[in-house]
């Protein structure tokens, strides 16, 4: 399997496969681990990566550029500093379920961007390559958002300005360059499920402005002046709800080369439901239906918020859908309070549906 993935790379990645085996020369194998494929290292261990066992080339090339990547920035950082001392946990990254602070986003952005490169190439070089037009548009996507949220931010130095800065020229147009629909569309819902179920465990709306739309909501008024900030500035590290990544697996499932891998192999994957199956299958209303029943059963599930919402999305865009992938704390808070304060219990669904007409 290395042999396939390096052999990848060499066609693909030329410069990079000629760099990586003087940053890249011990590799750790670990147990295969279904529907996942972690590592791991660290600049302390220069030239080491723990890598799981991988039946699958493509992602296991794409995880020895992401190792690469992390081992060579690490020893970049013994030599000059990118960021002053910042251990906040304050940062939205897409490629992790936590907030980080400013050094890890930083390895992040770095890891992905070369992710994103081979990804890039092997989708230019096989056109027909849905699984590899997807991760392309799935990290591009994470690296341009994350890129630009951070290159301003006061906590980098010079040297880590200069950095960013060349990953932006190298990144250059990417963005912008065609991607197929269907892995296209695809890589959206992921992302956008991604960052909404972050919000969700993560972002508390002010208190006061949670209870004054509850009251506003029992009276039937239209959106209240709030004194309060709706969204906190700083995010909490301590999770409120699962997490759980069932979609997305589906997701490869659907668009890998086995086209009967979605139907044999999703019903499997940890943490899915029938409504994200019916979802990435392609049945729209089922899926509604479906995440509609979870919500009546536990309306604080982050997976059947956020699946909901996507639901909602796929079948057109509402009001309901904006909040519940936008403002999905908010959404879940306010209900909450009209749960804990108010004598009707009403749908999660006409909560969101309200919000979402007063919010972007």
């Amino acid at each position: 399997m290395v042999d396939s993935a390096w052999q990848l790379l060499s066609a693909h990645l030329p410069d990079v496969a000629e760099a990586l085996p003087a940053g890249l020369e011990s590799l750790v194998p670990t147990p295969e681990v279904a529907f996942r494929l972690p590592s791991a290292s660290t600049g302390e261990a220069f030239g080491s990566a723990i890598v799981a066992y991988s039946g699958d080339s493509e992602q296991l090339a794409a995880a020895l550029v992401h190792e690469f990547h992390h081992i060579r920035l690490g020893g970049v950082q013994h030599l000059a500093a990118l960021h002053v001392d910042d251990p906040r946990e304050r940062l939205y990254v897409p490629w992790r379920d936590d907030p980080r602070p400013i050094g890890g986003a930083l390895h992040g952005i770095y890891a992905f961007f070369g992710v994103t490169a081979f990804w890039r190439a092997l989708a230019t070089a096989e056109q027909g390559n849905a699984s590899a037009a997807f991760e392309f548009a799935l990290w591009r996507a994470a690296v341009d958002r994350t890129l630009s949220s951070v290159r301003e931010d006061e906590s980098l130095t010079a040297a880590g300005r200069r950095f960013l800065d060349g990953i932006a020229a190298e990144f250059g147009s990417w963005p912008a360059e065609p991607v197929a629909a269907e892995p296209g569309v695809w890589a959206t819902a992921a992302a956008a499920d991604h960052y909404a179920t972050w919000r969700l465990r993560h972002l508390r709306p002010h208190a006061g402005a949670v209870a004054t739309l509850a009251r506003a909501w029992c009276r039937g008024d239209a959106w209240p002046k709030l004194e309060e900030p709706l969204e906190p500035r700083i995010p909490t590290p301590v999770p409120d709800g699962g997490w759980t990544d069932a979609r997305t697996d589906l997701i490869r499932l659907r668009l890998g080369r086995d086209r009967d891998a979605l139907a044999e192999r999703g019903p499997v994957v940890p943490g899915v439901t029938q409504a994200d199956l019916a979802l990435v299958s392609g049945d729209v209303e089922a899926a509604v239906r479906g995440y509609r029943s979870l919500l009546a059963t536990d309306p604080d599930v982050p997976a059947a918020l956020v699946g909901l919402g996507l639901a909602l999305t796929a079948r057109g865009t509402g009001p309901a859908a904006r909040a519940l992938l936008h403002r999905p704390e908010l959404v879940r808070a306010v209900h909450r309070e009209l749960r804990a304060t108010a004598d009707a219990d009403p749908e999660v669904e006409a909560v969101a549906e309200w919000i979402g007409r007063f919010t972007h």
